[in-house]
């Protein structure tokens, strides 16, 4: 890998900032697509969660073909389509008519959890039993979807995915921990760590991976990447509030509490319990901020621990122009950008 070559992508969840509505957080998704696709990022990923005030990504597939659609340069994905919500059949239509109208810009990542609450998801999909067996079927079946094959004498052989088109989406699997990497090995896909979900054992996940990867008719060789959260700014204050709010929100989170939209004033003075204040240090490798010339050390330290040479940034911020800025001044230190106006 090289990491003298480093490429910045992008994760957006679409967070619902205190003071604004789910309608504007979407609108700040597109803005920001487009502003990186700019910037020379090289991918930009949404996500799917449900049940959750604090952010509006629950249909990739829906807002993948209009961000695709306002960019030009940039590839457009899921980070990622939630399997055991869906058919592998729909998922397959799905994404064969965003690459009939965006052909050889279309990520498809893939993830075996619900994106929500066990209530949540067993209303997504009442069949839904959450075993890992059912992911691997639907992985094969999605594989025979987009090829137009299936087992002769079976329901597979006589159903077609429409519309029938000659380029398949970049198949990635999103992991947080060994298991996912080794089906995508096993499958001939690309691997996304979520270091961001789980900050242990992920580059020793990233080499099992490659070294069992077998190759697939879209993917020769091995190919991964790895997911951070991530704040770059030039002001040290903004940088140490953002700080708080992770730890803030990440606490809320693991305590049960849901994500609600918060600023810096209503947590400012928040005291944190001793085995709290453990889990802070914890969930903090989650996470990597600083100005700019720290986060060109840090980003690249991460990329060589990884071995790979691309980076997706995961930012929510206080302030949308925060937002821009902590992309923008990454890009200025690793994609050769001039500075660009937001």
């Amino acid at each position: 890998m090289d990491t003298n070559n480093i490429r910045l992508s992008v994760l957006d969840q679409s967070p619902i900032r205190k003071g604004v509505t789910a309608e504007q957080a979407v609108k700040e998704t597109i803005a920001l697509a487009k502003y990186t696709d700019q910037l020379g990022y090289n991918r930009f990923w949404v996500s799917e969660h449900h049940n959750t005030g604090s952010l509006a990504g629950s249909t990739p597939e829906v807002l993948i073909a209009h961000l695709a659609g306002q960019t030009k340069n940039i590839r457009i994905g899921s980070g990622g389509i939630m399997m055991p919500n869906h058919s592998a059949l729909k998922v397959a239509e799905n994404f064969r008519m965003l690459e009939a109208l965006f052909p050889g810009r279309i990520d498809l990542g893939m993830g075996r959890a619900p994106g929500t609450d066990r209530l949540t998801a067993s209303m997504l999909n009442p069949s839904n039993q959450f075993r890992q067996q059912d992911f691997i079927e639907q992985l094969y079946d999605l594989n025979n979807f987009f090829h137009d094959r299936g087992e002769p004498g079976t329901p597979m052989a006589k159903i077609r995915a429409i519309p029938q088109v000659q380029t398949v989406p970049a198949m990635w699997l999103l992991s947080s921990s060994g298991e996912s990497g080794i089906f995508a090995a096993h499958f001939g896909m690309g691997l996304s760590f979520a270091h961001f979900i789980n900050p242990l054992g992920g580059p020793e996940a990233v080499a099992a991976y490659r070294e069992r990867f077998q190759p697939s008719e879209e993917l020769r060789e091995e190919k991964a990447n790895v997911a951070i959260f991530v704040f770059c700014s030039e002001d040290e204050e903004k940088i140490r509030q953002h700080q708080a709010l992770m730890d803030y929100r990440f606490n809320q989170f693991e305590k049960g509490g849901g994500l609600t939209p918060v600023n810096y004033d209503d947590i400012k003075d928040v005291a944190y319990s001793e085995a709290e204040q453990g889990r802070i240090l914890h969930n903090r490798k989650r996470v990597i901020t600083g100005t700019p010339a720290q986060m060109k050390q840090k980003l690249t330290k991460l990329a060589e621990d990884y071995k790979v040479d691309e980076i997706i940034c995961v930012t929510i911020t206080e302030d949308f122009d925060d937002r821009l800025t902590s992309y923008k001044l990454l890009a200025e230190q690793f994609l050769n950008q001039a500075p660009v106006t937001i």
